[in-house]
């Protein structure tokens, strides 16, 4: 109990101020719960509104994959420059250190093998265990058009539902089947299905004609994906345009991972995402950040 005696007489009421009512600095997050916002503030930064969030949850269907062979060694170094980590709970149990004090998003869906067919996911993760590790928000793959459509959206609505129940934001993942288009009409209403009907954040593909539309038309962050490797220059180039033309940041993988030198990639990433440096120069920055690396190594 607080000791009563010698307490001072209130005073400072600030009568003159009106009382404080911050929004939020996040796209359609102004009227969530406070433990949802908080979350959301561990994934994209609060300077900027925008994150860089480093994919490595690749082997939920792809197995050991180039460059995650082993995550102890080539991702832990990347840790210190991500503002976000994508990733299974397996990996995130047995490998991720409880230290890293940025986001978590938790692959919460999956099923079938690159030899199956791959819209047939469900969900993989118990709201439970999310709650268990701490998690700032939940990934589940979404497959507009294609066979497990119908399926796969209801997976995510289920997870909208337990998320909001504990405070967990759901991230809604567009995945783009063998038949479709990345155009900005079919990811137009792949991320808007995903909005709509719950999701708080929604990453989906870049495409060169009409990005702009597609984020315009998404009352939530679109967080664009790295997609699969590009020289470095191009996927620079890439994440600029995204940022310019709305996107809330990237989620990148194989084009960080996957790069000659990962550290000097991301690094470079991040000064596109949050500086919105140009292309040109953010690829100097790496050249130069690569250099220094190679002679530190020696």
């Amino acid at each position: 109990m607080a000791d009563t005696e010698g307490t001072k007489d209130t005073k400072d009421y600030f009568l003159d101020v009106p009382a404080r009512h911050d929004g939020f600095y996040l796209k359609g997050a102004h009227q969530l719960d406070w433990g949802m916002r908080n979350r959301l503030a561990r994934i994209f930064r609060p300077a900027s509104g925008r994150t860089v969030m480093l994919a490595i949850d690749h082997g939920y269907f792809l197995g050991p994959t180039s460059g995650l062979e082993r995550i102890d060694q080539t991702i832990l170094p990347l840790l210190q420059y991500a503002d976000a980590l994508m990733c299974t709970r397996g990996i995130l149990r047995s490998t991720i250190p409880a230290s890293f004090g940025n986001g978590v998003v938790m692959r919460s869906s999956g099923g079938p093998s690159t030899l199956k067919e791959l819209s047939n996911e469900r969900i993989a993760v118990d709201i439970d265990d999310a709650v268990r590790m701490n998690v700032s928000a939940m990934a589940v793959q979404v497959f507009i058009g294609s066979e497990f459509e119908t399926q796969t959206v209801h997976n995510m609505t289920q997870l909208v539902d337990m998320g909001l129940r504990y405070g967990i934001p759901t991230l809604g993942v567009t995945a783009v089947g063998k038949n479709l288009t990345r155009d900005a009409r079919y990811l137009g209403l792949a991320t808007r299905i995903c909005a709509e009907l719950g999701a708080q954040v929604v990453k989906t593909y870049y495409c060169a004609e009409g990005f702009e539309t597609v984020t315009a038309g998404c009352p939530v962050p679109i967080v664009m994906a790295g997609g699969t490797k590009l020289p470095e220059l191009d996927a620079l180039t890439m994440a600029y345009n995204a940022v310019n033309q709305g996107a809330a940041g990237v989620d990148m993988g194989r084009n960080i991972f996957q790069s000659d030198a990962p550290a000097a990639m991301i690094q470079a990433v991040g000064k596109v995402v949050h500086e919105l440096l140009k292309p040109k120069q953010a690829y100097d920055c790496f050249l130069t950040l690569k250099n220094e690396q190679a002679k530190a190594g020696k």
